[in-house]
């Protein structure tokens, strides 16, 4: 069974938009995933949205994973998300995840923490915007 990763999750959902989005969500993301953003939890539906709002005002991320963990279905990491806006502004975040893959290996729950290092104010909640 291959898993997936944030890194290729990301590059899906950001980098390859001519991708359909519920294609780059089903390779990645359970039926059942539920989302937990800065204390803030999400079902799939939800996501869904944040991850089509993100495809309306990011033309590219790089993801730098920093450290990563895997240990049965868990899974860890912390990594860098650097976007560049269609405006041509930048957003760093730093980002601690920790989640839970299903059975096929996608994502069922994941927690996160986001830290911004660059940017501007108004893109402070990117990580969860809608």
């Amino acid at each position: 069974m291959k898993t997936t990763d944030i890194r290729s999750a990301l590059d899906a959902i950001l980098n390859q938009q001519c991708l359909p989005l519920e294609e780059a969500l089903a390779s990645h993301f359970s039926p059942e995933y539920q989302q937990r953003t800065n204390g803030h939890w999400d079902d799939r539906e939800a996501f869904a949205e944040h991850a089509a709002k993100l495809r309306e005002i990011v033309v590219s991320a790089d993801v730098e994973v920093l450290d990563e963990l895997r240990e049965g279905n868990r899974y860890a990491d912390r990594h860098i998300v650097r976007v560049t806006k269609r405006d041509g502004s930048e957003v760093v975040q730093e980002v601690y995840l920790f989640g839970e893959l299903d059975s096929e290996g996608r994502f069922l729950r994941v927690e996160e923490t986001t830290l911004m290092l660059q940017g501007a104010e108004e893109d402070r909640d990117i990580g969860s915007a809608r």
